[in-house]
């Protein structure tokens, strides 16, 4: 979008030398700052997440100021040639020039208060092809004209409180309720098709057709393929729940651990990796190391596509994972759901708690009407893999009969 075709509400892209971020040098009086111009590129303001895309502005204004003030130089640079290859592209080395230019980056996207003052966005990824912002400033900084600068010293005051958790690579992320997984679950009948289910809704995402979100950024879609070797704990009181080994592509398994007594939306869990226990020490593992009373269910096959839905106007981050669990000894016997899980938050600010469960609820209204749209659900529930395996174990107890018979061995044939 052409910069000059919007709103009178101004928003820029704020360039600087990276020691302004990681502070290797002291600022010098005469090092060129460089707004650029864009059309607004948060979803509401103000929001959490400002995603942009280089090659998506359009013709931008640029000009490059002292930190006083006074004016160096402008020009009009296409969105695409500010940094090709992440470095300053000609345009911007010809307006600050050749020494300021080596270590140009985006300082911060600023968004115009319409009350007065700015929004600032410190940057923590910077790629060629775009760029991620996250809200530094609880309210808005530096009242006057952008170019007096008056925002300068409180957005990079601001960057520096939290230098540790946005200089460093994924520190940005917190976790509300740690060790708590939060899920609403729709059992899919008729099972459809889940590459292509996912592949539809990932579409309606990166299309904003919900409200405020969109794919997280650069990390929209994961595929798992596991094994399950899941076990019923069924004691100690404060022990049940489920126990179950994942194997891994190196060694050992991951064994996931989540206590409840009853389906429910929110259960403990854990996950300890690297257990390293061959199949046939399963059982004994738990009863023997764990202290725990259990009860083998039949292992099952589970194929997961997940689309993470980011909130750009929070910072949460959401699973909607489309899943086919399948008993490895009865394939036919399936079952297929859609989850809905809170996963983590990106933020340096504080954000309360309730808001998550808040937004989740909407979100899982949307995905709701998604899927009943389609004919696969209507109500979400909190149906788990032990209920799922308890009812077919109840419908064929010779299931478990079968997880239990030895492997079977080699006996070579008499000469």
């Amino acid at each position: 979008m052409n910069a000059d075709r919007t709103s009178a509400r101004g928003a820029w892209v704020v360039l600087g030398g990276v020691h302004l971020l990681n502070r290797t040098a002291p600022r010098r009086p005469d090092e060129p700052i460089v707004l650029v111009r864009v059309a607004p590129q948060e979803v509401c303001l103000p929001s959490t997440t400002v995603v942009i895309r280089w090659n998506t502005l359009g013709l931008c204004p640029a000009g490059a100021l002292r930190p006083g003030g006074a004016r160096v130089g402008s020009a009009r640079i296409d969105g695409g040639d500010l940094f090709p290859d992440a470095i300053a592209g000609p345009a911007l080395r010809e307006l600050v020039g050749t020494g300021a230019a080596s270590g140009l980056v985006p300082l911060c996207y600023l968004a115009e208060h319409p009350g007065g003052g700015y929004h600032a966005y410190a940057q923590i990824r910077f790629h060629p092809e775009d760029a991620c912002f996250v809200r530094t400033t609880p309210r808005p900084v530096g009242n006057g004209p952008v170019e007096a600068m008056r925002w300068l010293d409180p957005v990079l005051a601001a960057h520096a409180e939290s230098s540790m958790a946005l200089n460093n690579h994924l520190r940005y992320f917190r976790k509300h309720f740690p060790g708590t997984e939060l899920e609403f679950k729709y059992t899919l009948d008729p099972a459809p098709d889940i590459w292509a289910a996912s592949m539809e809704l990932l579409k309606k995402l990166r299309n904003g057709e919900l409200e405020g979100c969109r794919p997280e950024y650069r990390e929209e879609f994961q595929i798992h393929h596991t094994e399950n070797h899941l076990f019923d704990v069924t004691g100690p009181e404060e022990e049940i729940g489920y126990a179950s080994f994942i194997p891994t592509v190196t060694a050992g398994h991951v064994l996931k651990r989540k206590w409840f007594t009853e389906d429910t939306f929110a259960r403990r869990e854990e996950l300890t990796p690297g257990v390293d226990v061959a199949p046939e020490g399963f059982e004994e593992y738990l009863r023997g190391k764990l202290g725990l009373q259990v009860r083998a269910m039949p292992p099952f096959q589970r194929v997961r596509y997940d689309i993470q839905c980011e909130s750009m106007r929070t910072g949460h981050i959401y699973g909607i994972f489309f899943d086919r669990s399948s008993l490895m000894a009865e394939p036919e016997a399936v079952l297929s759901q859609c989850e809905l899980e809170y996963l983590r938050s990106r933020s340096v600010l504080d954000h309360d708690k309730g808001e998550v469960l808040r937004e989740m609820e909407r979100i899982d209204n949307w995905l709701r009407d998604y899927l009943a749209a389609r004919g696969w659900a209507t109500e979400h529930t909190f149906y788990s893999k032990r209920s799922f395996l308890r009812d077919t174990v109840a419908a064929r107890p010779d299931l478990v009969t079968r997880r239990r018979s030895p492997p079977a061995t080699f006996t070579p044939l008499a000469p």
